[in-house]
């Protein structure tokens, strides 16, 4: 990637207590099985019950933008649609393109798919290469979770490349698109890895339900996992309520 812009370095410097975007996250698009523990339904969405939330998300009068969106709109103060939202996608389960990408297309929402590379083809559960691609080619955005997921807190040396920059470079080889946006694995964050990030061009970056860092919030964008637990009310609750000046 090329080194940042002065507009880039500039923008990452934004007031802590610009207003936030309500950004969901999701990960397995499935039906709870019995060996699913409660805790873990909540990054277990069933089919039915997104469905639902989408459905509700359209007919709401929600619009779900892109990071291009979002970036342009922080920085340069570009106006958004009306009841913006952004959808995101973690770790390359394949039910995200077989349940969410036509579920999805229904009501003209695009996401933001951020891919793990080493799990691209790594069984019939991820997607493959011939399916990121299309969603890429459909106007979805492909964007970086490293290359095997680690947690970040132990990297060091080299593995920043390895982690930030390698996958980045093969998902652009593999979409012809830049890649400029990064999410968390397991949403952590913390200071070391913001300068990486800068290092390898990132625009910005994406956490899960923790205050953002008062110098950097481009790079440390909240997001909330859509709970598989929620009915439609609580999801609009949430999106109307839950994203304040955190």
């Amino acid at each position: 990637m090329i080194g940042m812009s002065l507009l880039v370095r500039l923008a990452l410097l934004l007031p802590p207590n610009v207003p936030q975007i309500p950004v969901l996250c999701y990960h397995q698009i499935r039906d709870w099985r019995p060996k699913d523990r409660t805790a873990d339904k909540a990054y277990i969405m069933p089919p039915a019950t997104f469905r639902l939330h989408m459905k509700m998300l359209a007919d709401s009068g929600y619009h779900a933008i892109l990071p291009d969106e979002l970036y342009a709109h922080l920085t340069k103060g570009t106006p958004l649609p009306s009841k913006p939202v952004m959808l995101t996608f973690d770790d390359t389960d394949g039910d995200q393109y077989s349940i969410a990408r036509p579920e999805m297309a229904k009501y003209g929402f695009k996401g933001v798919y951020f891919i793990v590379f080493n799990n691209i083809n790594k069984n019939k559960y991820y997607m493959s290469r011939a399916q990121i691609r299309q969603l890429s080619d459909e106007g979805h955005v492909i964007a970086c979770h490293t290359l095997t997921h680690p947690n970040i807190r132990k990297l060091k040396g080299s593995d920043w490349a390895a982690e930030l920059d390698v996958p980045a470079r093969k998902l652009e080889l593999l979409t012809g698109k830049p890649v400029r946006y990064f999410a968390y694995p397991f949403g952590i964050w913390d200071q070391q890895i913001l300068p990486e990030l800068s290092r390898y061009g990132y625009l910005a970056a994406f956490q899960l339900d923790e205050p953002r860092d008062s110098a950097k919030p481009l790079l440390t964008v909240r997001r909330v996992i859509d709970d598989g637990r929620w009915d439609t009310s609580t999801l609009d609750r949430y999106l109307k309520h839950g994203f304040g000046h955190k």
